[in-house]
């Protein structure tokens, strides 16, 4: 079955119905065997080591848990969302997207349910753009129950980030703190809180189980994207559980830090499978304070699209096969590449019977930073610069390396 990127919100039916996930029926076999060799056929049999379970460590890691849990639940509230419009449409850019189960058009006003949390005393609330885009009405329950309507303070379809506000004392709103995204490391510990099929106050837990992944922006926007399509770089892969409705929720480290804001899963079924994704707490941080101030955020634009030099691509380029490097494909027309004089693919090639663009330039660093792939060079642009500065581009062209200046411009929107 094919595996797609789903988003993590649950979209509430006008007639309410809960897409059944069919349970597999589990049964254990015996393991099939040989016939016993007569040497082994008067054997007495041999008993398994006895398991010892740390009772003390048990309690310690159990005690972490519930701290964590008190710690961090008042933090995160559940959104409720009434899109009134008479027709929701729901696609992916590449159109293979549908929020778990469903249907891709649907008429009427609908509800969805996601999740969010407090970022400060002064009422903003931080959650994913594709929990509210459309929003007619947005409501907030905090973990004790309390039930506030909240406002659109901005968003960012291109972080996939968004801040609401709620007219609430400061006395009753418990921030987050936040941890340096950088220092995430495969292998530690990852909690999740959110509000799973509008279960609220649910905490689920695993590990953080790969980094440096990308995300596709507008995997649940209400039509289909036209023009160039974006990633959101640097993102958090984690095996914590994350379901509907956990979308703009937080994942957080054993000291109750946000690690990001879990985001979309990868998944055939439409509900966990060990595969989910968040948006580190960097990201974030760098995003929500220009979301509260302007309700926008501007993102640098280097107007071009590529993929990661391979191997293969590099020998159909006459170029070592160990060459590593961003591959210019296409030059948007006016944009800041194209004044700075980049150029894109001109030809192609065949590589395993498929058609592939190459001849283009291939950036192998930005700024003195390495780029080994086209994902280096993304995540350089969104966390290490600002619009309106000047990058130096260090590419091949032709096998001659040379040195390029871009000044910087802002993204369009989609």
């Amino acid at each position: 079955m094919k595996k797609v990127k789903v988003i993590a919100t649950l979209l509430i039916l006008p007639v309410l119905a809960l897409a059944g996930i069919g349970a597999t029926s589990l049964s254990t076999q015996p393991v099939a065997s040989s016939a016993a060799s007569p040497a082994s056929v008067n054997q007495a049999p041999v008993q398994a080591p006895a398991t010892t379970i740390d009772s003390s460590s048990l309690a310690a890691y159990q005690s972490t848990l519930e701290q964590i849990y008190q710690q961090v639940d008042p933090s995160v509230v559940s959104i409720q969302v009434i899109d009134n419009s008479s027709t929701t449409s729901f696609q992916s850019p590449q159109g293979q997207v549908n929020p778990f189960g469903n249907s891709p058009t649907q008429q009427g006003p609908s509800m969805a349910l996601g999740s969010g949390f407090v970022w400060n005393t002064q009422g903003d609330i931080v959650t994913n753009n594709h929990v509210i885009a459309g929003a007619s009405q947005i409501q907030v329950t905090f973990a004790d129950g309390t039930t506030v309507p909240a406002t659109l303070v901005g968003a960012d379809l291109n972080s996939d980030l968004a801040v609401i506000k709620v007219n609430v004392p400061a006395s009753e709103l418990h921030p987050v703190t936040l941890m340096n995204s950088d220092q995430v490391k495969v292998g530690q510990m990852a909690i999740a809180i959110g509000n799973p099929y509008g279960l609220s106050n649910t905490m689920t837990t695993g590990i953080i189980s790969g980094l440096a992944r990308s995300l596709p922006v507008g995997l649940d926007t209400q039509a289909a994207q036209t023009g160039p399509t974006y990633s959101i770089p640097d993102i958090i892969q984690t095996d914590a559980p994350i379901n509907p409705g956990n979308s703009g929720g937080v994942l957080v480290n054993d000291q109750g830090q946000l690690m990001g804001v879990t985001a979309a899963i990868e998944s055939p079924v439409n509900a966990n499978s060990g595969i989910g994704f968040v948006i580190p707490s960097n990201i974030v941080n760098q995003v929500v304070p220009s979301l509260i101030k302007t309700g926008t955020y501007q993102h640098p634009y280097l107007g071009i699209s590529g993929t990661s030099l391979t191997p293969a691509i590099a020998q159909a380029m006459n170029l070592p096969s160990n060459t590593k490097g961003a591959l210019v494909v296409q030059v948007s027309p006016g944009g800041p590449a194209a004044n700075a004089g980049l150029q894109g693919s001109n030809t192609q090639a065949t590589i395993d019977g498929q058609p592939v663009a190459v001849g283009g330039d291939v950036i192998t660093a930005i700024n003195g930073q390495p780029v080994t792939r086209f994902e280096d060079l993304s995540a350089y642009l969104f966390s290490n610069t600002q619009v309106g500065q000047t990058v130096t581009l260090t590419i091949l062209r032709n096998g001659q390396q040379q040195s390029v200046q871009v000044t910087l411009g802002t993204r369009p929107s989609n």
